[in-house]
Protein backbone atom coordinates (compact mmCIF):
# COMPACT_ATOMS: atom_id res chain seq x y z
CA UNK A 1 0.00 0.00 0.00
CA UNK A 2 1.16 3.52 -0.65
CA UNK A 3 2.14 6.03 2.04
CA UNK A 4 -0.84 8.11 0.91
CA UNK A 5 -3.26 5.33 1.81
CA UNK A 6 -1.55 4.81 5.16
CA UNK A 7 -1.74 8.51 5.95
CA UNK A 8 -5.39 8.74 4.98
CA UNK A 9 -6.37 6.05 7.49
CA UNK A 10 -4.54 7.64 10.39
CA UNK A 11 -7.57 9.85 10.97
CA UNK A 12 -9.57 6.88 12.24
CA UNK A 13 -7.56 6.80 15.45
CA UNK A 14 -9.42 8.05 18.53
CA UNK A 15 -9.01 10.90 20.91
CA UNK A 16 -8.28 8.67 23.84
CA UNK A 17 -9.44 8.87 27.40
CA UNK A 18 -7.65 7.65 30.50
CA UNK A 19 -9.12 4.14 30.40
CA UNK A 20 -8.00 3.43 26.84
CA UNK A 21 -4.23 3.20 27.37
CA UNK A 22 -3.78 -0.48 28.27
CA UNK A 23 -2.64 -3.29 25.99
CA UNK A 24 -6.11 -4.84 25.83
CA UNK A 25 -7.87 -1.56 25.10
CA UNK A 26 -5.43 -0.59 22.34
CA UNK A 27 -5.54 -4.00 20.65
CA UNK A 28 -9.36 -4.09 20.92
CA UNK A 29 -9.68 -0.65 19.32
CA UNK A 30 -7.35 -1.51 16.45
CA UNK A 31 -9.03 -4.88 15.96
CA UNK A 32 -12.42 -3.21 15.63
CA UNK A 33 -10.97 -0.66 13.19
CA UNK A 34 -9.68 -3.52 11.04
CA UNK A 35 -12.86 -5.58 11.23
CA UNK A 36 -15.13 -2.67 10.31
CA UNK A 37 -13.00 -1.50 7.39
CA UNK A 38 -11.37 1.63 8.77
CA UNK A 39 -8.19 -0.20 7.84
CA UNK A 40 -8.35 -2.53 4.84
CA UNK A 41 -6.31 -5.56 3.84
CA UNK A 42 -2.77 -4.45 3.07
CA UNK A 43 -3.03 -1.04 4.75
CA UNK A 44 -0.09 0.01 6.89
CA UNK A 45 -0.91 0.99 10.45
CA UNK A 46 0.62 4.20 11.84
CA UNK A 47 4.08 3.69 13.36
CA UNK A 48 4.46 2.67 16.99
CA UNK A 49 5.61 6.17 17.94
CA UNK A 50 2.43 7.75 16.59
CA UNK A 51 0.21 5.09 18.15
CA UNK A 52 1.91 5.66 21.49
CA UNK A 53 1.22 9.40 21.23
CA UNK A 54 -2.39 8.85 20.15
CA UNK A 55 -3.19 6.39 22.92
CA UNK A 56 -1.03 8.25 25.47
CA UNK A 57 0.77 4.99 26.19
CA UNK A 58 4.33 3.71 26.31
CA UNK A 59 5.74 2.30 23.08
CA UNK A 60 6.28 -1.02 24.85
CA UNK A 61 2.52 -1.12 25.56
CA UNK A 62 1.71 -0.41 21.91
CA UNK A 63 4.20 -3.09 20.85
CA UNK A 64 2.49 -5.69 23.05
CA UNK A 65 -0.91 -4.70 21.64
CA UNK A 66 0.41 -5.17 18.11
CA UNK A 67 1.87 -8.52 19.17
CA UNK A 68 -1.64 -9.62 20.18
CA UNK A 69 -3.05 -8.60 16.80
CA UNK A 70 -0.26 -10.47 15.03
CA UNK A 71 -0.92 -13.63 17.05
CA UNK A 72 -4.60 -13.35 16.09
CA UNK A 73 -3.59 -13.20 12.42
CA UNK A 74 -4.99 -9.69 11.93
CA UNK A 75 -1.68 -7.96 11.13
CA UNK A 76 1.80 -8.87 9.95
CA UNK A 77 5.03 -7.13 10.93
CA UNK A 78 7.72 -6.39 8.35
CA UNK A 79 11.10 -5.36 9.72
CA UNK A 80 11.95 -1.89 8.52
CA UNK A 81 8.58 -1.41 6.80
CA UNK A 82 5.96 -1.41 9.54
CA UNK A 83 2.79 -3.23 10.55
CA UNK A 84 0.29 -4.18 7.85
CA UNK A 85 -3.30 -5.37 8.00
CA UNK A 86 -3.62 -9.05 7.14
CA UNK A 87 -1.48 -12.11 7.62
CA UNK A 88 0.76 -13.67 5.02
CA UNK A 89 -0.50 -17.12 5.96
CA UNK A 90 -2.27 -19.39 3.49
CA UNK A 91 -5.68 -19.31 5.27
CA UNK A 92 -5.94 -15.56 4.87
CA UNK A 93 -4.97 -15.81 1.21
CA UNK A 94 -7.77 -18.32 0.76
CA UNK A 95 -10.22 -15.86 2.36
CA UNK A 96 -9.07 -13.16 -0.05
CA UNK A 97 -9.46 -15.53 -2.99
CA UNK A 98 -12.93 -16.51 -1.77
CA UNK A 99 -13.92 -12.86 -1.50
CA UNK A 100 -13.31 -12.43 -5.23
CA UNK A 101 -15.76 -15.26 -5.97
CA UNK A 102 -18.71 -14.13 -3.82
CA UNK A 103 -21.42 -11.92 -5.29
CA UNK A 104 -23.38 -9.43 -3.15
CA UNK A 105 -26.43 -11.70 -3.39
CA UNK A 106 -24.45 -14.71 -2.19
CA UNK A 107 -23.20 -12.60 0.69
CA UNK A 108 -26.76 -11.80 1.78
CA UNK A 109 -27.65 -15.50 1.52
CA UNK A 110 -24.73 -16.38 3.80
CA UNK A 111 -25.77 -13.71 6.26
CA UNK A 112 -29.32 -15.13 6.32
CA UNK A 113 -27.83 -18.52 7.18
CA UNK A 114 -25.63 -17.20 10.01
CA UNK A 115 -26.98 -14.04 11.61
CA UNK A 116 -30.44 -15.09 12.85
CA UNK A 117 -29.02 -17.85 15.06
CA UNK A 118 -26.12 -15.63 16.12
CA UNK A 119 -28.66 -13.01 17.18
CA UNK A 120 -30.54 -15.59 19.26
CA UNK A 121 -27.31 -16.35 21.11
CA UNK A 122 -26.66 -12.63 21.58
CA UNK A 123 -30.00 -12.34 23.40
CA UNK A 124 -28.77 -14.96 25.86
CA UNK A 125 -25.19 -13.80 26.30
CA UNK A 126 -25.01 -10.03 25.63
CA UNK A 127 -23.42 -8.12 28.50
CA UNK A 128 -24.30 -4.59 29.50
CA UNK A 129 -21.05 -3.49 27.85
CA UNK A 130 -22.09 -5.22 24.60
CA UNK A 131 -25.43 -3.40 24.69
CA UNK A 132 -23.83 -0.07 25.52
CA UNK A 133 -21.44 -0.45 22.57
CA UNK A 134 -24.39 -1.26 20.28
CA UNK A 135 -26.28 1.80 21.48
CA UNK A 136 -23.27 4.03 20.79
CA UNK A 137 -22.85 2.61 17.29
CA UNK A 138 -26.56 3.02 16.51
CA UNK A 139 -26.37 6.68 17.53
CA UNK A 140 -23.57 7.17 14.99
CA UNK A 141 -25.45 5.28 12.27
CA UNK A 142 -28.58 7.36 12.85
CA UNK A 143 -26.54 10.52 12.25
CA UNK A 144 -25.21 9.19 8.93
CA UNK A 145 -28.35 9.24 6.78
CA UNK A 146 -26.69 11.44 4.16
CA UNK A 147 -23.34 9.62 4.14
CA UNK A 148 -23.31 6.15 2.57
CA UNK A 149 -19.73 5.39 3.57
CA UNK A 150 -20.21 6.42 7.18
CA UNK A 151 -23.46 4.49 7.45
CA UNK A 152 -21.85 1.39 5.95
CA UNK A 153 -19.07 1.56 8.53
CA UNK A 154 -21.48 1.79 11.47
CA UNK A 155 -23.81 -0.79 9.93
CA UNK A 156 -20.96 -3.30 9.72
CA UNK A 157 -19.89 -2.52 13.27
CA UNK A 158 -23.42 -3.01 14.65
CA UNK A 159 -23.70 -6.48 13.12
CA UNK A 160 -20.18 -7.33 14.26
CA UNK A 161 -21.13 -6.35 17.82
CA UNK A 162 -24.07 -8.75 17.67
CA UNK A 163 -21.67 -11.52 16.66
CA UNK A 164 -19.34 -10.59 19.51
CA UNK A 165 -22.28 -10.66 21.94
CA UNK A 166 -23.07 -14.24 20.90
CA UNK A 167 -20.03 -15.32 22.98
CA UNK A 168 -19.27 -17.98 20.37
CA UNK A 169 -15.71 -17.59 18.98
CA UNK A 170 -16.40 -19.74 15.91
CA UNK A 171 -19.48 -17.75 14.89
CA UNK A 172 -17.54 -14.54 15.50
CA UNK A 173 -14.77 -15.81 13.23
CA UNK A 174 -17.34 -16.63 10.53
CA UNK A 175 -18.85 -13.17 10.81
CA UNK A 176 -15.44 -11.54 10.56
CA UNK A 177 -15.07 -13.25 7.19
CA UNK A 178 -18.54 -12.00 6.22
CA UNK A 179 -17.51 -8.47 7.18
CA UNK A 180 -14.34 -8.86 5.12
CA UNK A 181 -16.43 -9.73 2.06
CA UNK A 182 -18.71 -6.75 2.75
CA UNK A 183 -15.71 -4.48 2.17
CA UNK A 184 -15.21 -5.87 -1.33
CA UNK A 185 -15.43 -3.68 -4.41
CA UNK A 186 -18.58 -5.46 -5.65
CA UNK A 187 -20.48 -4.34 -2.57
CA UNK A 188 -19.08 -0.82 -2.88
CA UNK A 189 -20.62 -0.60 -6.34
CA UNK A 190 -24.01 -1.86 -5.11
CA UNK A 191 -23.91 0.49 -2.12
CA UNK A 192 -24.03 3.45 -4.47
CA UNK A 193 -27.26 2.11 -6.00
CA UNK A 194 -28.99 0.94 -2.83
CA UNK A 195 -28.20 3.33 0.01
CA UNK A 196 -30.51 6.27 -0.53
CA UNK A 197 -31.36 8.38 2.55
CA UNK A 198 -34.79 6.70 2.74
CA UNK A 199 -33.25 3.21 2.67
CA UNK A 200 -30.64 4.17 5.28
CA UNK A 201 -33.41 5.53 7.51
CA UNK A 202 -35.36 2.27 7.12
CA UNK A 203 -32.27 0.20 8.00
CA UNK A 204 -31.68 2.39 11.04
CA UNK A 205 -35.24 1.78 12.24
CA UNK A 206 -34.74 -1.96 11.84
CA UNK A 207 -31.41 -1.82 13.67
CA UNK A 208 -33.05 0.06 16.53
CA UNK A 209 -35.84 -2.53 16.76
CA UNK A 210 -33.28 -5.37 16.82
CA UNK A 211 -31.35 -3.59 19.57
CA UNK A 212 -34.53 -3.12 21.61
CA UNK A 213 -35.31 -6.85 21.33
CA UNK A 214 -31.77 -7.68 22.47
CA UNK A 215 -32.04 -5.24 25.35
CA UNK A 216 -35.37 -6.78 26.41
CA UNK A 217 -33.95 -10.33 26.03
CA UNK A 218 -36.71 -11.23 23.59
CA UNK A 219 -35.14 -14.01 21.52
CA UNK A 220 -38.11 -14.61 19.24
CA UNK A 221 -38.53 -10.93 18.40
CA UNK A 222 -34.80 -10.51 17.76
CA UNK A 223 -34.78 -13.59 15.51
CA UNK A 224 -37.79 -12.35 13.54
CA UNK A 225 -36.47 -8.80 13.21
CA UNK A 226 -33.00 -9.78 11.99
CA UNK A 227 -34.61 -12.04 9.39
CA UNK A 228 -36.85 -9.20 8.22
CA UNK A 229 -33.87 -6.85 8.10
CA UNK A 230 -31.78 -9.21 5.97
CA UNK A 231 -34.72 -10.05 3.71
CA UNK A 232 -35.19 -6.34 3.06
CA UNK A 233 -31.49 -6.03 2.24
CA UNK A 234 -31.83 -8.95 -0.18
CA UNK A 235 -34.92 -7.42 -1.83
CA UNK A 236 -33.16 -4.05 -2.15
CA UNK A 237 -30.18 -5.78 -3.73
CA UNK A 238 -32.32 -7.69 -6.24
CA UNK A 239 -34.19 -4.49 -7.11
CA UNK A 240 -30.93 -2.62 -7.66
CA UNK A 241 -29.73 -5.40 -9.98
CA UNK A 242 -32.93 -5.37 -12.03
CA UNK A 243 -32.68 -3.74 -15.48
Amino acid sequence: MSDQRSASTEGVLPRTEKGSRGVGAISAYLQRAIETGAYSEGDRLPPERQLAETFQAARSTVRRALDQLEKAGLVSRKLGSGTFVGSATAPNRRVTDLTDQISPLQLIEARLAVEPFTTRLAVLHATQRNLADMAAVLAQAEQSIQDKDEFSKWDGEFHLLIAQASANPLLLSVYRQINHVRLHAQWDAMKEKILTPDVIAAYNRQHRAIYNALHERDAQAAYTLINEHLEKAREDLVRANSP
